[in-house]
């Protein structure tokens, strides 16, 4: 199976998925989108109130300030993959729990193997905190790492 299937097979998954209980308020999940063979992923916490109604990531106002700082930096959205690290909207826009944060996790990490991207933007804590454990975001800013990306970036 090639990686555009995988992220197909996984964004149904997703779609599905009724293991924690964000799925009871959510409208539509939000598996994330962008082509298998790109070099760039962006991933940001969880979906709000637009991304529950049309079951795509950034679509809100957020959404349209990252279009704006992508075309900055010389990209497309069509050009990045963009996901969070939960997949349906938390309730009142609340901080996913631990619990909801380690239930999305496998689909987060299928996604990364399967995009294998040489950047990965982390779009505030939570994201940031999937590859740094007790990380803080003014402390850290930049670093390189080995491994899934040459860098890992937070925005």
């Amino acid at each position: 199976m090639d990686s555009t299937e995988r992220l197909k097979q996984v964004s149904e998954q997703v779609r599905t998925c009724n293991k924690c209980k964000l799925h009871l308020s959510r409208r539509l999940a939000v598996p994330g989108e962008g082509p298998a063979n790109c070099k760039t992923m962006l991933i940001g916490e969880g979906p709000g109130f637009h991304e529950n109604e049309q079951g795509r990531p950034f679509v809100g106002a957020s959404g349209k300030f990252l279009d704006e700082l992508l075309k900055m930096a010389g990209l497309e959205r069509s050009e990045v993959f963009i996901t969070n690290v939960v997949k349906c909207r938390p309730p009142q826009n609340r901080e996913p729990s631990e619990e909801e944060l380690l239930t999305c996790r496998p689909f987060l990490e299928e996604q990364i193997e399967i995009i294998n991207p040489e950047v990965i933007v982390t779009l505030g804590r939570y994201s940031m905190a999937h590859f740094i454990e007790n990380g803080k975001i003014k402390s850290i800013g930049q670093q390189e790492f080995n491994g899934t990306a040459d860098r890992v970036i937070d925005a």
